[in-house]
């Protein structure tokens, strides 16, 4: 059984739709993002002197939009939602992620365990009371499981990344817009329009979005019969859409259902991109906490 979390007051959302906000869940601390990443540069910095590893993030993102269409996400969706890949446990896809560093990533080089401890302490420091927010945090990532060579070695255009609705017009906050103009779907009267396949208002829920990690990982849940609640999931399905929790973008596809999530969304991306450092996290020391709301919320073995 899952259960309803509020959402934190202390932030301004802006979209077509409106709802009431309920009382702002306690914080023990005052969150300060850090003025850099770990490469001495303004986080999400894609523009300006550009360094060895921003170059191969361009080039990452050209290849993730020329070749993210609607057709693709159908064929995707095909044949990953089948959960044949593997059995194993939520920590044991953890431990899998020691092996994958982001290429989509301006802001980190390292392992991607260390980015999702890093992400679960700052929601836990910040929301204390809040277990199914650090678990949430913990587990966000673990859709990039796709690209490791157990599973099949997906490229990383494929599974990481900013996403994006395909299927209707890509909006100009999409990061690095210009590579969409070799998308045959731009190209196509059925998904340049700024609805394209969907109506308006029509919910996220029926909105197909660009193939990654965010996905799989929401699937790996629902297929799982995961507990944690209706927010934790619109937040691991949703947490790469920038475009909309950064730029308020597609509000016009937003549901009254999106807008109640949206806030926890926003309040999770600060502790998502702004805890990048290398600073390791001692996983010895928080596993036993983690394994706990891993208990309680997942089966001991997930199919994926």
């Amino acid at each position: 059984m899952t259960a309803a979390v509020c959402p934190p007051q202390c932030l301004q959302l802006k979209s077509a739709l409106l709802f009431t906000r309920e009382p702002e869940p306690e914080m023990k601390a005052t969150f300060l993002p850090p003025v850099e990443n770990v490469f001495g540069t303004q986080f999400r910095n894609y523009t300006e002197n550009k360094t060895e590893r921003q170059r191969a993030v361009e080039q990452f993102y050209k290849i993730n939009h020329e070749n993210q269409t609607y057709d693709f996400v159908q064929s995707q969706k095909k044949h990953w939602l089948t959960f044949d890949k593997k059995v194993m446990s939520v920590w044991e896809a953890a431990e899998f992620l020691n092996e994958i560093i982001d290429d989509s990533d301006p802001d980190l080089d390292l392992p991607q365990i260390v980015h999702l401890l890093q992400t679960a302490e700052a929601c836990r420091a910040m929301h204390p009371d809040e277990e199914w927010l650090h678990l949430t945090g913990f587990l966000h990532d673990l859709g990039k499981v796709m690209s490791h060579s157990e599973f099949g070695s997906l490229p990383q255009w494929a599974c990481v990344g900013d996403t994006f609705p395909v299927g209707c017009a890509h909006e100009q906050s999409v990061i690095y817009h210009k590579f969409f103009d070799n998308n045959p779907d731009k190209h196509d009267p059925k998904y340049n329009t700024a609805l394209g396949v969907y109506t308006k208002n029509c919910g996220l829920e029926t909105v197909d979005m660009s193939w990654g990690h965010d996905e799989y990982m929401y699937q790996v849940m629902l297929k799982n019969n995961c507990t944690l609640p209706p927010a934790a999931h619109f937040i691991v399905r949703y947490h790469s859409f920038y475009a909309l929790h950064r730029d308020d973008a597609y509000g016009y596809l937003l549901n009254e259902e999106d807008a109640r999530h949206l806030a926890w969304l926003k309040e999770f991306n600060k502790h998502d991109l702004y805890t990048k450092s290398h600073v390791p996290a001692d996983v010895a020391a928080l596993k036993d906490y983690y394994q706990g709301l891993i208990k309680k919320y997942f089966p001991e073995k997930l199919v994926w």
